[in-house]
Parts: structure tokens; sequence; C-alpha cells
């Protein structure tokens, strides 16, 4: 049951995993590795149809969001709208700090690039976890994780990979780095999420039992 408190506790949650996911997106492209597969086709579907990027991103989230309403047969959960808004805001202010820059050395934009990928997994793990609603591309994976019953892992890697071979055949930049993204987000991902998911269920379940033992003193008190 979600109760007023366990909302508010939820966004609070939601709202940290973006800002979590937000700054190792941003790792990622500080350090001039490559874009992430996703980045890699809107930037090919810039180069073959114009727009922009940012907006192809908006376009193909929509896409993606009305394809995963479609498999589960139900409008998204307003955090998924939240999230294409956010995440936005949230990567323009860390770029916008100047002691986030590009290593001199390919150790230390490699360093950099694996580092973000792993603070990205665990902020998807923790945005997830507060279940108001999932991003495009992540409800997507929940969508066919859920249809499939496949591993999360399984899932998020194919979808990469999927995505990857579409970037780089509209002609997208792909580097080592977007390689790398696509063979280890999915691993990184089924493992931090059930980890952030176990942490957050287990918060909301001690903040539901310390109210519902609050709520029967007050009857007690109010008994006698």
């Amino acid at each position: 049951m979600k109760t007023k408190g366990n909302i508010i506790f939820r966004l609070v949650v939601f709202m940290a995993g973006l800002l979590v996911m937000s700054l190792g997106l941003v790792f990622m492209i500080r350090s001039d590795l490559g874009a992430t597969p996703w980045d890699t086709m809107h930037v090919g579907l810039y180069y073959k149809l114009g727009l922009t990027v940012g907006t192809w991103s908006i376009l193909v989230g929509l896409a993606v969001l009305a394809l995963s309403a479609l498999l589960m047969k139900e409008w998204p959960q307003f955090g998924a709208y939240l999230n294409m808004l956010l995440v936005g805001i949230f990567m323009d202010m860390y770029l916008s700090l100047p002691f986030i820059v590009t290593p001199h050395s390919f150790l230390g934009k490699l360093c950099m690039f694996l580092l973000g990928i792993i603070i990205n997994g665990y902020g998807m793990g923790i945005y997830i976890s507060a279940q108001i609603g999932a991003g495009p591309r992540d409800s997507l994976m929940i969508a066919v994780t859920s249809k499939t019953g496949w591993k999360v892992s399984h899932v998020r890697r194919g979808m990469e990979v999927i995505v990857l071979i579409m970037g780089f055949l509209l002609g997208g930049p792909v580097h080592v780095g977007t390689i790398l993204f696509s063979l280890f987000m999915g691993t990184i991902v089924g493992i931090t999420l059930p980890q952030c998911q176990k942490i957050t269920d287990y918060f909301i379940h001690k903040m539901q039992k310390s109210k519902n033992e609050l709520n029967r003193g007050a009857k007690y008190e109010n008994f006698h």
C-alpha cells in the first residue's frame, strides 16, 4: 500500500536515483571515449534526417515508451515522463561544473568511463526501485523482462547491442566506450537493480511498520 509517507519517500529515492544516474552519464560523456548506444543512434538519426540530437532523444523516447505501454497494456506511470524531463536538466547541471573534466591519459579516460557505467547502473537501480515509473528505455527493459521471463542482464544487453548496430548503420559515432557500455551495462543493471530494490523495500517496510505501531498506540490511548 502506497501511503502518503511512502509516496514522499519513493519520490526522494526516485530523484536521488536520477541524480546519480545523470552523473554517471556525464562521466561517460566527459571521458571522451564514445557515446552510449542510444546516443549513437540519436546522432545517426540527426546525420540522416536532420532536426537535433536532443529532439531525436525525445522522439525515440516517446516511441519506446509507447512500445512499452503496448507490451504492458497500461499507460506509463508519471515517473516515466518526469524521467524524460529531469535527466536532461541534471546532466546540464553536472556538465556546467568546472571540475568534471576529461582526463589527459587514455587510462584516465578509461577509468572515468568505467566509473560512469557503474554510477549509471546504480543510479538506474535506485530510481527504478522507487516504483513510480521507469524512463522510456528502462520501461522497455522491464516490459520485455516481464513478458519473456528472461534475465534483466540479458534483456538489457540485447537492447544495447541492437541499438548500437542501428546507430552504427546510421553513421553514428562508435568508440571503445560504446562497445564497453553495450557489453557490460546489462550485467551491471542485473546486479544493481535487485540490490537497490531490496534496500528500498526494507526501508519502506520499516516506515510502514513504525506507522502501524504508532496508529495502534494512538488507538490504545483513545480507548482508555
